[in-house]
């Protein structure tokens, strides 16, 4: 049976070699790597070849399965293509192995607790940032538009798909911009 190693960092400041060490041990004979946000399964295009790929019997190898998403949803919808093609999931440093009941149910409960701990995370966060807009040191990210060229080019008599067009922004923007809407 064929195992295809994924090993996956959210950013490219983080280290993959303990994850690809792990695979090549677990037997995986093709290891792809990726170092994308987990947050969606849009835009990891090394992942979706796997699932796009991968044959009846074979089995997607991860060292643990926040490595494949960060919402329940998005694991289910894997999990899903896996059972549909024949495959399977299994996990290095979790008891999942999606070719055994107990491994399944196993999957379930790591599922749910992944997105958990996800939810836990955003609520620091937005703890976090309200505690520094208390103390003054939190703005926010500085606004991507030029709202006051955005009304000089409106009084000057240009439509809002020129403006749009000529500063990188929606339509909808100048026309928020031109309604007196903050953006």
């Amino acid at each position: 049976m064929t195992r295809i190693g994924y090993a996956r960092t959210s950013t490219t400041d983080q280290n993959l070699s303990a994850q690809i060490a792990a695979l090549k041990a677990a037997g995986c004979e093709v290891i792809r790597e990726e170092q994308k946000s987990g947050a969606s399964l849009e835009g990891r295009p090394q992942l979706n070849t796997i699932l796009d790929f991968i044959h009846p019997g074979e089995t997607l190898v991860v060292t643990r399965i926040d490595r494949l998403a960060r919402s329940l949803r998005d694991l289910q919808a894997i999990v899903d293509r896996l059972k549909a093609k024949g495959a399977h999931l299994f996990a290095t440093e979790q008891p999942v192995d999606t070719s055994t009941a107990a491994g399944k149910a196993f999957f379930d409960m790591l599922g749910v607790f992944a997105e958990f701990e996800t939810n836990l995370r955003r609520e620091r966060q937005a703890e976090g940032i309200a505690a520094a807009r208390k103390r003054g040191v939190y703005n926010g990210r500085p606004p991507k538009i030029d709202r006051a060229e955005i009304i000089s080019r409106l009084k000057q008599g240009h439509g809002p798909t020129r403006i749009a067009r000529d500063l990188g922004i929606s339509r909808g923007t100048v026309y928020q911009v031109r309604k007196g809407k903050p953006g």
